[in-house]
């Protein structure tokens, strides 16, 4: 499979930095998505051929896992939202990391203090990995959703209920 993709800058911004779409931006991720239910059946790599003002760049081979994170990308621009790219390897500051949780920094701390996730630190400030936070993040939904089950259920056996 074959697309094209009109490149408009030819500079990345730094690994973590926030992509802020421009109007322009925002009205051709809206247009890209359009496309986007013919290229999301694919399942080989990807040739991209890069398109600029003067004519074509070159071609790339991607491949089609890449596909998923670019429609993300995409979605997220057309709605107006910045967008960035970090590895889960990342290492977070604690307000990064407490935004992403979306809990306050002296409550994150608390976490990292009781031993709820994984820090080091970097002379007196803590360095949290995204990955961490997301695997906290993800036993916390977990939980959550688990007590909210049990509370269900009290509710239908002992006859609480939204009864109409």
């Amino acid at each position: 499979m074959s697309t094209t993709i009109i490149q408009t800058e030819t500079a990345l911004p730094p690994v973590g930095a926030a992509l802020i779409p421009t109007e322009h931006d925002r009205q051709i991720a809206a247009e890209s998505l359009q496309a986007r239910s013919a290229l999301a059946q694919a399942t080989g790599d990807l040739v991209l051929t890069v398109t600029g003002a003067g004519g074509t760049a070159g071609e790339m081979r991607v491949p089609a896992s890449a596909l998923h994170i670019l429609f993300a990308a995409l979605s997220e621009m057309a709605c107006g939202n910045g967008v960035s790219l970090l590895p889960l390897s990342a290492e977070l500051t604690t307000q990064e990391a407490a935004n992403l949780l979306n809990v306050s920094r002296p409550y994150l701390v608390g976490l990292l203090e009781k031993g709820d996730m994984p820090f080091r630190k970097v002379g007196n400030q803590r360095r949290v990995r995204l990955q961490d936070v997301i695997d906290y993040k993800g036993r916390s939904d977990g939980e959550r959703r688990t007590a909210l089950d049990e509370l269900a259920q009290l509710g239908q056996e002992i006859g609480v209920g939204y009864d109409l």
